[in-house]
């Protein structure tokens, strides 16, 4: 699967260093944002509709309740990770954009074919990128479309996307664009493009009992 886990470097690297949510009690600059991201909200809406889509196919996959209990604890920080794939797919696309960059949905295919091949089938492939990334399987395509819109403008560019270059191009759109995140999701490290936990003396952690993130 060493394709498969390389196409995925680009969610995973972004977020392998998230800390535990902080969620703020005290008045949002955006009421009802997640995140604004070059004036266009995030909504908290959006964020939960996301997150449920995981869980849902989570209790799919796993119907026993112990099963479905440590799912659940794996993937205790899905909240914030999945809104900063949300901000960073933005972040992404307008850079690629920037750059006469696009993709076409028979590239997707031609990836989701080759990684279902290795994946042994379709459901498989979905399975994976659930369980290892935290992606829906109706989410599936979109984060193909990620993955190689991420290729390509590291090839653009003359670099791959590990390299400081490809994450320097990131940061420059972040700049550019602007983007302020709900002081209860943490700050967005725009040197970075990655979310961070703020410090703040009105910011306190809070875990729901079976793991999930919670605002309060």
């Amino acid at each position: 699967m060493h394709r498969r886990r390389r196409t995925a470097l680009l969610l995973t690297a972004a977020i392998a260093a998230a800390a535990p949510l902080l969620t703020a009690c005290g008045n949002d600059a955006h009421p009802g944002a997640a995140a604004v991201v070059d004036g266009e909200r995030i909504t908290v809406a959006q964020l939960e509709e996301r997150v449920g889509e995981v869980r849902a196919a989570q209790r799919a996959a796993v119907p026993d309740e112990t099963q479905y209990a440590q799912a659940i604890a794996r993937t205790g920080g899905l909240t914030r990770d999945t809104l900063q794939s949300m901000v960073l797919d933005r972040v992404l696309h307008r850079a690629a954009a920037d750059a006469g960059v696009g993709v076409t949905r028979k590239e997707i295919q031609g990836m989701r074919s080759g990684l279902e091949q290795q994946a042994g089938g379709a459901k498989e492939l979905e399975t994976v990128w659930l369980q290892q990334y935290g992606i829906a399987p109706e989410r599936l395509d979109d984060n193909l479309r990620l993955q190689i819109e991420a290729q390509k403008l590291a090839e653009h560019l003359g670099t791959d996307t590990g390299q400081p270059a490809f994450w320097k191009n990131l940061s420059e759109t972040s700049k550019r664009m602007g983007v302020d995140l709900n002081p209860r999701y943490g700050t967005w490290d725009v040197e970075k493009s990655i979310r961070t936990d703020a410090k703040t003396p009105w910011v306190r952690e809070v875990t729901t009992e079976n793991g999930e993130d919670a605002a309060a």
